[in-house]
């Protein structure tokens, strides 16, 4: 018999993962200027259309719990993968404005569907051996949209049909895909149910059941966490341009100080999660983002607007990967409930910051993802997360690793 994936292995397997989402979503992004000239768009469509996968992942918690019940977080990231490839093709011959918001609203399902699952197995991987991964699976999130922006800039560069780009973009998703199946967990959650949380298990439960006061509280904080992570990345660029008045030249520098100092901090978040627990890294990150926001808000100018971002990107990069962790803790219903709104506030929160600046100032819907921050530091207070410190677990790290070592030099059939 195949002895079961290492941590290692199915850490790099669930990579994968986190890739493809980060890809996929990076890949139309980055093309939606191209979108708005090839439909034809005006802005408010242009921002209709943006809301499409929004709302598709905010009213699919019923079927993404249902999905992740009967077929598992192994399968549902399978299919959801494959539904998102199918998506991509669709959205580059969409012929109208219409079509192309239904097929980014089915996106925003299928997005759902993979986000649950995919960190569905973080969780479980975290579980299964008592190490900290997810903060370094959130980085490979975010490392994936970065490479799909350079894939974009480099398509473009050759041609400006969005076929040949997203068919280009399938095949590397693709390998993603297959390089993540023989890795990931057979677990269909990452955790037995909580105490505190509805019971699943049995025909005599109910089907619909309120959620408990802590997964409310996780809801709140992961729809706002998610929110100022996706309006830094498209609102940073605009900021810097009519409100800090910097140089054309410079204007990128918004969403790569974010998302280097997101990818930067994942990397070591892991690290202080075990040294100080999730709880405290959480509210020390969420201050610090908050506060560097607003310092840069009112300074003004180009220097301390990359100084705030480079705050607010080293201080969210553990938020979510923690709310996760916690989630999971309170079982499947519960993580699809939150990471479904998490998702939704994800791909929601850019258009809301839109309407709100075009109504005052692009300051004011800056202000608006302050306050976010700030309602997920009130919202953690009211959390008690499971204590992820854990003094001996580099010497623990260390010994997994000598013994992955020895299973690879004497593999077992």
């Amino acid at each position: 018999m195949p002895r079961p994936p290492s941590f290692r292995r199915s850490q790099v397997a669930i990579a994968a993962l986190f890739c493809f989402l980060g890809f996929q979503y990076g890949t139309w992004v980055s093309r939606v200027p191209a979108l708005k000239t090839h439909l034809g768009l005006s802005t408010t469509e242009v921002g209709l259309l943006l809301l499409a996968p929004g709302l598709g992942a905010t009213v699919s918690f019923p079927l993404v719990a249902r999905l992740m019940k009967q077929l598992g977080s192994r399968r549902l990231c399978t299919v959801s993968a494959v539904a998102m490839l199918i998506v991509l093709g669709a959205l580059s011959v969409a012929p109208n404005f219409w079509v192309a918001v239904v097929v980014l609203f089915l996106d925003g399902i299928s997005i759902a569907c993979l986000n649950v699952a995919m960190n569905a197995q973080g969780a479980a991987l975290e579980a299964k051996y008592e190490r900290n991964t997810m903060a370094r699976l959130h980085a490979v999130f975010s490392g994936g949209t970065f490479a799909a922006a350079l894939l974009a800039s480099g398509v473009t560069a050759i041609t400006g049909k969005l076929p040949v780009h997203f068919a280009v973009a399938g095949v590397l998703l693709l390998a993603l895909l297959a390089a993540s199946w023989t890795g990931t967990l057979t677990d269909d959650a990452p955790a037995e149910e909580s105490a505190g949380a509805p019971a699943e298990a049995g025909r005599t439960t109910r089907r619909w059941a309120i959620p408990s006061l802590i997964v409310l509280w996780l809801c709140v904080a992961m729809v706002f966490g998610e929110l100022t992570e996706g309006a830094m990345n498209d609102w940073s660029a605009l900021y810097l341009r009519d409100v800090a008045h910097a140089a054309t030249e410079l204007t990128p520098l918004g969403i790569a100080t974010v998302s280097a100092m997101m990818v930067l901090a994942r990397l070591f978040a892991d690290r202080w999660r075990e040294r100080w627990g999730d709880k405290r890294v959480v509210l020390a990150g969420t201050a610090l983002a908050a506060a560097g926001l607003a310092g840069a808000l009112l300074l003004g100018g180009w220097v301390p607007a990359l100084a705030g971002f480079a705050c607010v990107g080293l201080g969210m990069a553990a938020v979510t990967p923690c709310l996760y962790v916690a989630a999971a803790k309170q079982g499947s219903t519960a993580l699809a409930l939150v990471a479904s709104a998490g998702t939704g506030g994800l791909l929601i929160g850019p258009p809301i910051i839109g309407f709100v600046a075009g109504g005052s100032s692009l300051v004011w819907g800056m202000t608006v993802v302050v306050s976010a921050i700030v309602l997920v530091f009130l919202s953690t207070t009211q959390l008690s997360f499971a204590d992820t410190a854990q003094p001996g677990a580099g010497e623990t790290a260390a010994v997994d690793e000598e013994v992955e070592q020895a299973e690879a030099s004497h593999p077992v059939t």
